[in-house]
């Protein structure tokens, strides 16, 4: 299987050519990184201490060209280019990119008409178990639990709530018949008032070099749950990508996530 990966010499990006290279099964076909970067035209593997013979490149479609998949990890204005150069030149795609408007989500499912896309904010395995053990506890918890989303990340992520922790508010949103949008609070500030137990609070932590920390609060009277989640390494989410180009391999066209790529439906 011939694999693509953007925003390459980014930290996912050098965590997944390294996977990449250490799988027997699989083959770095192209680097995509973005324009004006100054490791263009280096090897791939250079940060890495390897030699691949691939080189990094802004050329899109030179790369889709020599690819079979693109594994994604950038941001939802580079990774629509690539939806984009995907469906030119056949190219099934995995997307672990977050922030996604609802117009760009419309068309992640649009294209995958046509291609095999697999898209999830997160890819680890870990945190895709997680999702359905809050959906069995959401259901047990549905009536005098206050519900709270607490997340922690590195001080360079842009985007708050992380793609991880709304995929968590929708999971228990959903396990108890609600709409995320109608009940999320993120952020609390001043006289706020009593909580509303209806709601699903969010809060968000930038700090050092954490990679991705979650915790799921049900807090009820004289006890509280917490379903917890922390990655020590991008090593899980590199992983669990290579498992979703796996899953692609013998499905043309349709929009999956972690949850279909572990059978966990």
């Amino acid at each position: 299987m011939k694999i693509a990966i953007a925003g390459a010499s980014g930290r996912m990006g050098r965590m997944l050519i390294e996977a990449v290279l250490n799988d027997p099964d699989v083959t770095l076909a192209g680097a995509l990184d973005r324009a004006g970067s100054p490791q263009l035209g280096q090897d791939a593997g250079a940060l890495l201490g390897k030699e691949t013979g691939v080189l990094l490149t802004d050329d899109i479609d030179r790369v889709f060209a020599a690819a079979d998949y693109l594994i994604d990890f950038t941001r939802p204005e580079g990774t629509m280019t690539h939806v984009e150069a995907a469906l030119r030149h056949n190219v099934k795609l995995v997307i672990g990119t977050t922030g996604f408007d609802d117009a760009q989500k419309t068309r992640l499912h649009t294209a995958a008409e046509k291609i095999g896309i697999v898209f999830a904010p997160n890819m680890s395995v870990g945190v895709n178990v997680t999702l359905k053990l809050l959906e069995f506890a959401a259901r047990a918890f549905a009536t005098g639990y206050d519900i709270e989303i607490i997340e922690a990340h590195h001080r360079h992520k842009v985007d708050a709530p992380s793609g991880t922790a709304l995929m968590m508010g929708e999971v228990v949103a959903q396990a108890l018949g609600r709409d995320l949008k109608d009940c999320a609070v993120y952020g609390r500030e001043g006289v706020t008032g009593e909580r509303d137990p209806s709601t699903i609070g969010f809060s968000a932590i930038r700090g050092g070099d954490i990679v991705g920390d979650h915790t799921v609060l049900f807090a009820g009277i004289g006890e509280r749950i917490e379903i917890t989640h922390k990655s020590s390494s991008r090593v899980s989410y590199a992983q669990g990508a290579l498992r979703a180009v796996r899953f692609l391999a013998g499905r043309e066209t349709g929009l999956y996530d972690m949850q279909d790529v572990l059978g966990l439906r």
